[in-house]
């Protein structure tokens, strides 16, 4: 079940809401856990018992951490559970792409057991391992009642798509919360704002995407066409599921970390990676980059750990070489910027935003590829190698035809509308106008955004990756 479909939107949306403030405060992580496991077993039900494999794990093994006494006896348990949720990780994501691999180096034949991935996996891994590492730094305490802790993995607001939610940024809120209608109408704007720029926005700009990969006429413009649409679909598709996610959490009663901070205008990688999916930027940092050592060793350690850290990163993204290499071409910028570059890009303003988007671009044509061969190909035409024809009638219809959307997008990635707002709101007479005008502006988004799932519009899920 998708956010942005009917069935969620109308039905099972509405009934978990009536339920969930029908109840008293004690039952409502109850009802949470139970329609969480509900939205997880509607695609395949026997999913859930990997997740719940998973929760119990986490939960008996951050009791069992809390409880030892000594270090050593706790590192033991801290790793048994972390080595329960990698290998079930692995197992359903990973175990293919090794054999592949095992196949094309030895030349055998090992047939490929063809697990399907279940949805959100990689997330709920992530939130499990950080949770019994915070145990085990005494961070946190361990959490003594099962329900609270099982409704925190299986919340399904951030379930299949993040942001990566840290069990310490919502102890507390699991067991009190407040509730008020400020919040839920805070919670709604933001959902449906999130299911706006997905819907209308990244759905829509995935048809231009598609519409390239099967032209047979393509040409160096249409090829850059293709690679701006797909980067601007990305960001659109991922970060309005975290609006949608966090909305749904302030309806709820908590409070999810932000997990993008407009990151087409960074002024270099290093900025872009503090703005782009910033859950999983962090989680990497506190729990693979310090604890290898980060940057306080020698410099052959500290590349060591820039590359483990990125290709770490690009293999959570897809279990493919393309995925390999995109996390290890930021790890190359990175390291460059922070050997001197970073240094060089402060003196030329105007071109740090160009270099920034040049690189992003770039790696996500790699990011969209089904492997290498195929980002080679859209390498090629993007640059002039497998074709001589810079546009032709085609590439001039459906950038015609897709020129107003790539703007609103384009101008949409930036913070220049909420600025706007804010500057409109600082007068009362603006303030007053924004405040009739919101609620209006959010039920017709809603309408919109209704309109196109009932036509049927084209709604891919790029998370059945992850």
């Amino acid at each position: 079940m998708l956010f942005s479909s009917i069935s969620f939107l109308y039905y099972f949306l509405p009934i978990v809401l009536i339920l969930y403030f029908a109840v008293p405060m004690r039952m409502k992580n109850g009802v949470l856990l139970l329609s969480s496991l509900f939205f997880y077993a509607w695609g395949e039900p026997k999913y859930v018992l990997i997740m719940l494999v998973a929760i119990i794990q986490g939960y008996g093994f951050g009791r069992l951490i809390e409880k030892s006494k000594q270090q050593k006896i706790a590192r033991a348990w801290l790793w048994t559970s972390i080595t329960i949720s990698l290998g079930l990780l692995c197992y359903c994501k990973y175990v293919d792409f090794f054999i592949e691999n095992i196949n094309a180096v030895t030349g055998l034949s090992l047939p490929l057991l063809k697990i399907a991935l279940p949805i959100g996996i990689s997330f709920y891994s992530f939130q499990i391992i950080g949770y019994t590492v915070d145990v085990y730094r005494k961070t946190v305490p361990a959490q003594k009642n099962f329900i609270d802790f099982a409704a925190y993995v299986t919340m399904f607001s951030q379930l299949i798509a993040g942001p990566i939610v840290r069990y310490r940024d919502i102890e507390e809120q699991l067991a009190t919360r407040t509730h008020s209608v400020h919040g839920v109408a805070k919670g709604i704007r933001r959902f449906v704002l999130g299911l706006s720029k997905k819907v209308l926005i990244a759905n829509v700009l995935g048809e231009l995407v598609a519409i390239y990969k099967d032209c047979d006429e393509k040409t160096i413009l249409f090829a850059w066409v293709y690679a701006i649409a797909y980067t601007l679909h990305v960001y659109f598709d991922f970060s309005g599921y975290s609006d949608m996610a966090i909305g749904l959490g302030e309806v709820f009663g908590f409070h999810f970390p932000e997990n993008f901070n407009y990151p087409y205008i960074a002024n270099s990688i290093t900025d872009f990676w503090r703005r782009w999916h910033i859950s999983l930027g962090s989680w990497f940092r506190d729990y693979l980059y310090i604890p290898l050592g980060g940057n306080r060793v020698v410099k052959w350690k500290w590349f060591r750990n820039l590359f483990i850290v990125w290709m770490a990163t690009g293999l959570w993204h897809g279990a493919a070489w393309n995925f390999v290499l995109w996390g290890l071409m930021f790890a190359v910028l990175l390291m460059v910027e922070k050997g001197g570059l970073l240094t060089i890009l402060q003196k030329i303003k105007p071109f740090e935003h160009v270099y920034v988007l040049f690189f992003v671009i770039v790696s996500f044509v790699l990011f969209d590829s089904v492997d290498l061969k195929t980002a080679g190909e859209s390498f090629s035409y993007m640059f002039g190698m497998a074709t001589r024809r810079v546009s032709n009638i085609t590439t001039m219809y459906y950038l015609k035809s897709y020129a107003f959307l790539l703007v609103i997008a384009m101008v949409g990635a930036t913070p220049l509308p909420k600025r706007i707002l804010e500057r409109v709101c600082k007068y009362k007479a603006g303030e007053k106008v924004v405040s009739y005008i919101e609620p209006v502006w959010i039920v017709l988004l809603l309408a919109v955004a209704t309109a196109f799932l009932v036509d049927g519009s084209y709604n891919p899920f790029l998370y059945f990756r992850f």
